[in-house]
């Protein structure tokens, strides 16, 4: 997958996070059902995420972990270790900011 792609993807998603987080505003006398049931999918999607990136992220740092102490002196091997170790802990990193500004905005919104 190219960078542009995944760019796309990423710009597509959370800007369509935030028009359902903000789609609140557009309403005066609260929200159809179909915005809640949007809503209530947007959240449960997010906790899956986090549910599913903490093994992850630890999997992965063992992996490195295990790379880099089973090289044998291999140099290429102790490079590819340390990439994925920290590859994972920004991944993972990157998640959590996510998931804390978007309870920001949530918690900003009411």
């Amino acid at each position: 997958m190219n960078k542009k792609k995944f760019y796309f993807g990423f710009i597509f998603i959370f800007s369509a996070t935030l028009l359902f987080t903000f789609s609140s505003f557009s309403f005066a006398w609260g929200d159809p059902e179909i915005v809640t049931k949007i809503n209530s999918a947007f959240e449960s999607i997010e906790s899956w995420i986090i549910k599913i990136a903490t093994p992850a992220a630890a999997v992965a740092v063992g992996s490195g972990i295990f790379m880099k102490k089973f090289s044998f002196g291999d140099e290429e091997k102790i490079r590819m270790g340390k990439k994925i170790i920290k590859g994972s802990l920004f991944s993972y990193a990157f998640i959590l900011a996510i998931d804390l500004i978007l309870s920001a905005i949530k918690s900003l919104i009411g």
